[in-house]
């Protein structure tokens, strides 16, 4: 069969792609053959059985970089962790105790503010209208008061005298004893009236810590409103409560009663960062059967203001301290072993009995002496015997140290030397401007320079 010459090309080229393709496929697999066989010896011969069925490098292989930290006796801490909430100490709600238009605010929200503090200011005009009605009735029944005694005296120097009935001045006295009580009910009605006056001025009831505000101005205020105006709670001191294992109930009541101070502190969440340091104050009076635990109180100063109401926190309570015993760090130690760094910068293991847990570290016992190196980091590398090489932690955290400040500054700021960055901070925004830009151009012309080189 005779093809045209164009179809004949193109079954030349296709012919031509499938034998490259099929090359190109055979030397694939050819090539990850190979990888696969490497790693398998590699694994096989990195797969070296331990002591304890764990594997590790093998004892003639390179020495095994490690950390390492000392052997020592310390006092340690018993504690009891619990998850506790902040309770303010006293919560008020600020109301009007009167009716009336709210005119002034005084605070701004979350102050800090004192007993008697000024708040708000209600409009008082109504109230000063009221007073001066009830204060001139009492002025006008002062002054009857005043003349009907004065024509008493006269009346009782006419009965001395004989000169007036007895009858008459018994009518005056009577009239001067009803006066005096007709002042008594208008000086009560004033002290009434002044007292709601000075209702108008609301005024914090307890020092604490503001809320929110919960009225505007120009808004119509009443006694009855559920929300007030803003509400007071005191922070300063401030408890924490919590629950306690019923186990220790019995220990931490017989401290409470010989006056021992139990002290406490609190971490956030993740328990990082201390948030305050206090003491227990009180236990409950029944222990809970459903939890078998008892809520317990502690008391803390909160100077700084970092604990709020109702925050979450994490609780450790200290019942007990153990004085001087062995201990190590606790990243040190795995499955109760750790691993001792001898003279001859080889490693062996050594049984332990864990014993308390204070931040880092871990009371033991076991064959430790205070001085002896034990390893904190690359101990998953390590087995019986193994060689290692100790590397200088301090040295480590200034490295990751170094990172991480690298890490986080600006990508403009990464490739400077440590001069140039302490010139450049030193530097107002329009010179590190022009610095950055003399920089840029310093480096392209560099690069132009070395292509006209090649």
């Amino acid at each position: 069969m005779h093809f045209p010459q164009s179809v004949r090309g193109r079954v030349s080229v296709a012919w031509l792609a499938l034998v490259v393709a099929a090359l190109l496929l055979v030397a694939g697999l050819w090539w990850w053959q190979g990888q696969r066989q490497a790693a398998n010896t590699s694994g096989t011969s990195a797969q070296t059985p331990g002591r304890g069925g764990r594997t590790g490098p093998a004892a003639g292989g390179a020495a095994q970089p490690v950390s390492v930290d000392v052997v020592d006796r310390r006092d340690m801490r018993v504690l009891v962790s619990a998850i506790g909430t902040m309770n303010a100490r006293a919560t008020a709600v600020v109301r009007a105790k009167v009716s009336g238009e709210l005119q002034k605010l005084h605070f701004k929200e979350g102050d800090e503010v004192k007993a008697g503090q000024l708040l708000a200011e209600i409009d008082p005009r109504s109230f000063q209208a009221a007073f001066g009605q009830v204060q001139g009735a009492l002025q006008r029944d002062q002054a009857q008061l005043k003349n009907a005694q004065l024509d008493l005296q006269r009346y009782q120097a006419l009965l001395a005298q004989d000169s007036i009935a007895s009858q008459q001045v018994d009518s005056q006295a009577a009239l001067v004893r009803q006066l005096q009580g007709t002042v008594a009910a208008d000086q009560g009605q004033v002290d009434a009236a002044k007292l709601q006056l000075s209702y108008t001025k609301v005024t914090a009831p307890i020092a604490g810590r503001l809320g929110l505000r919960q009225a505007d101005l120009g808004n119509v205020v009443n006694p009855s409103d559920t929300n007030g105006l803003v509400t007071i709670t005191q922070v300063r001191p401030i408890d924490a409560v919590f629950s306690l294992p019923e186990a220790h109930v019995s220990t931490l009541a017989q401290q409470l009663a010989q006056g021992q101070e139990l002290p406490v502190e609190l971490w956030d969440r993740e328990q990082k960062q201390i948030l305050g340091k206090g003491r227990l104050n009180a236990l409950d009076n029944a222990i809970d059967t459903g939890t078998g635990t008892v809520k317990a109180k502690a008391a803390f100063a909160n100077a700084d203001g970092r604990l709020f109401a109702n925050q979450f926190v994490n609780v450790k309570l200290q019942v007990n301290q153990l004085d001087q015993v062995l201990t190590v760090p606790a990243t040190a130690v795995q499955n109760n072993y750790v691993y001792l760094v001898q003279a001859n910068q080889t490693v062996t293991q050594r049984k332990i009995q864990v014993g308390v847990t204070d931040g880092d570290r871990v009371s033991v016992q076991g064959d430790l002496r205070p001085g002896d190196q034990v390893v904190t980091d690359g101990i998953d590398r390590l087995r019986e015997g193994a060689q290692v090489t100790v590397i200088d932690a301090a040295k480590v955290q200034k490295v990751d140290q170094a990172v991480q400040d690298a890490s986080s500054l600006p990508q403009s700021m990464r490739n400077l030397t440590p001069e140039q960055r302490a010139q450049v901070a030193k530097m107002s925004p329009e010179e590190r401007k022009a610095f950055f830009q003399k920089l840029r151009a310093e480096r392209n012309g560099k690069a132009a320079a070395s292509g006209n080189g090649r």
